[in-house]
């Protein structure tokens, strides 16, 4: 077990930080968001989720491992996502990428092992835009009907619809098989002879063959008749991830090839640009502006992707790597989308905090992950680098943003909550998913099998232990105890894991209910940090409040001590709350077992509070 531990400097140095936090207050104007609702999003690894074969041979077939279909998306499985308290749900992999397996029998072409990351391949290396992965259907001939049924059955359960697009890059081997009349495939009128141009989709490295990086080995070694050391591409075209080399490194994403948006390789932009004061533009706006503009094909090629699945009833898309691509194609492509369905949900994959504000005001973003700022943060603080103090101060520093940054702990890309090499324990993670749901306004997202303690353990093959494998067929043990061979009743359960996904569904459902948790934000962590007796490093509070709810959020970050402290609640926020001195009784939320008494006098509050290691507590005035 590992245990918070902060050596002076650091702690001496982040006590200054916080000290900051009350000289920066959050846009005391901002207006109450009263008509919207907590999100919460459910990515589902849609292979993954409903594959009941426990074998997890590394670079097992479909045969020895098993994968989930979308069948497995039954009434009850959906019933019981959106009793966690959840609203949308994220297929995470449809569309139809590269993989090792034969379909040539309905038209699909056998893809090169060689271009293909694991033996289930990348989700993000799509091959086919308009339609979907044949793995996850029943009978893979009518693979999109059966998609349009789960589309329909998700709806049905109360939920909205999820998918991805990955503007960026495609797979190296693109064939468009069910590609709409009129819709010429990625590739197809491109003048190769030249490295650039701007209606090509690609870039090129002319009059030069691809050659295979060195240090791979596809299949583990297995033999395959398409595997002989080449795979035909000439011209060379640029990697996914902007490597210009005709041979990438194996540590580049030589699966794929960059699509090319109108920026020259000198990075200059060739298209028109939005005009000054754009970004307080609504989408109706920046929809007129690109209508009698010319754009590179690839915006057009992307953006009829997008409208063909909103027509089909698809919610929102979440885009990854969204900023290598320039946000004015996002003001073209989601002001289209915006202005087919007002609702579309729309979440992007954007890692620069500097860009922020251009991606989601100028690109018209709904929703950007809050990766470096709030999840990097948390997990220095489970890990014991860092006091949780700085986690107001990000909040203030992204006041005017806040709603926009959705909220995670756990996903593909990353190391599982519950993992070693995050959290220890899915226990020691329980005040990290308390934080992460109730600082902001902004949307909570959990990836399938967070809810009971999944840590990732498991050796798909190309695919490594703390993450769940996206490149192998494997299965999801304590996923697969919840599903229990398909009831989604949790009947293999441990009494430990019963336990977690019930705190998860206590939490995103008070989530979702909760007026306050669309309101205001004020810590109160560093009054107490000052000048509270016993108030020991893991510990983090701060108030939401709406007119109708008042809270305020205690959380133990440390897994060994308990705290007992009295807490302060500071004369700004009593008044505000427009409390008159006497003594209020405030109950925790969550389990509606434990009451304080917090008492007023001369306009300040203060609640004796007993805190257990990893206990987190929502009080409600």
């Amino acid at each position: 077990m590992k245990k918070i531990t902060i050596v002076a400097g650091i702690s001496i140095l982040l006590l200054a930080t916080a000290c900051k936090t009350s000289a920066i207050k959050m846009n005391a104007d901002k207006k109450e968001i009263v008509s919207e609702k907590k999100i919460v999003v459910y990515q589902v690894f849609t292979r993954l989720f409903g594959n009941k074969n426990t074998t997890n041979k590394p670079w097992g077939t479909i045969e020895e491992n098993g994968v989930g279909k979308f069948n497995d998306f039954t009434d009850k499985a959906l019933s019981e996502i959106k009793d966690l308290g959840v609203t949308y749900v994220w297929y995470t992999g449809v569309p139809h990428h590269a993989l090792v397996r034969d379909y040539t029998s309905i038209g699909i072409s056998n893809d090169d092992p060689e271009v293909v990351k694991g033996r289930a391949g990348s989700p993000y290396a799509v091959k086919d835009y308009y339609n979907v992965n044949p793995d996850l259907a029943m009978n893979p001939a009518n693979r999109l009907q059966e998609f349009e049924a789960l589309i329909a059955r998700t709806h049905k359960a109360g939920l909205k619809v999820i998918i991805d697009i990955v503007p960026n890059h495609i797979a190296r081997k693109y064939e468009g098989k069910s590609n709409p009349k009129g819709v010429r495939d990625f590739g197809a009128d491109d003048d190769t002879s030249v490295e650039y141009k701007r209606d090509n989709n690609f870039y090129y490295i002319p009059n030069t063959h691809f050659d295979l990086p060195d240090g791979t080995h596809p299949l583990n070694g297995e033999s395959n008749p398409l595997i002989d050391g080449k795979f035909d591409e000439f011209p060379a075209k640029w990697t996914g991830n902007g490597s210009r080399k005709a041979r990438p490194d194996k540590n580049d994403w030589y699966e794929t090839v960059k699509v090319n948006y109108g920026i020259r390789p000198d990075g200059s932009k060739d298209f028109p640009e939005l005009p000054a004061g754009f970004d307080t533009k609504s989408y109706q706006e920046h929809f007129d502006f690109w209508k009698d503009k010319s754009v590179p094909n690839s915006w057009i090629k992307f953006r009829n992707i997008a409208l063909y699945w909103t027509a089909k009833g698809v919610d929102g898309f979440r885009y990854d790597m969204a900023e290598m691509v320039p946000y004015e194609f996002w003001s073209y492509m989601n002001s289209s989308i915006k202005v087919k369905n007002p609702d579309a949900f729309l979440i992007a994959e954007v890692y620069n905090p500097k860009e922020y504000r251009n991606y989601i005001h100028l690109g018209k973003m709904d929703y950007l992950y809050d990766k470096v700022e709030t999840y990097d943060h948390l997990k220095a603080v489970i890990q014991g680098k860092t006091l949780p103090d700085g986690l107001s101060d990000i909040q203030y520093r992204m006041a005017d943003i806040e709603h926009h940054m959705l909220k995670f702990l756990d996903n593909h890309d990353e190391q599982r909550l519950a993992s070693d090499q995050f959290a220890g324990t899915a226990e020691n993670g329980k005040p990290l998913m308390v934080v992460s749901t109730t600082i902001s306004t902004a949307p909570t997202m959990v990836y399938f099998g967070q809810e009971v303690g999944e840590a990732g353990n498991e050796d798909g093959g190309f695919g490594t232990s703390s993450r769940t494998s996206i490149y192998d067929y494997v299965g999801v043990p304590n996923h697969q105890r919840w599903m229990n061979e398909g009831k989604f009743d949790g009947g293999q359960l441990s009494q430990e894991e019963n336990d977690l996904r019930d705190f998860y569904k206590r939490l995103l459902n008070f989530s979702i209910n909760s007026s306050a948790l669309m309101g205001k934000f004020q810590e109160i962590q560093n009054i107490n940090r000052q000048s509270t007796q016993d108030y020991d490093a893991g510990i983090y509070a701060y108030t939401r409040w709406s007119d109708s709810q008042k809270l305020i959020i205690v959380t133990n970050f440390s897994w060994l001590t308990t705290s007992n402290f009295e807490l302060k609640i500071p004369a700004d926020i009593i008044q505000k709350w427009n409390l008159k001195d006497g003594t209020y009784t405030i109950t925790d939320q969550l389990y509606h077992k434990y009451s304080v008494q917090l008492r007023v006098e001369n306009g300040e509050g203060k609640a004796q509070i007993s805190i257990a290691p990893s206990e987190s507590f929502i009080f409600q005035l």
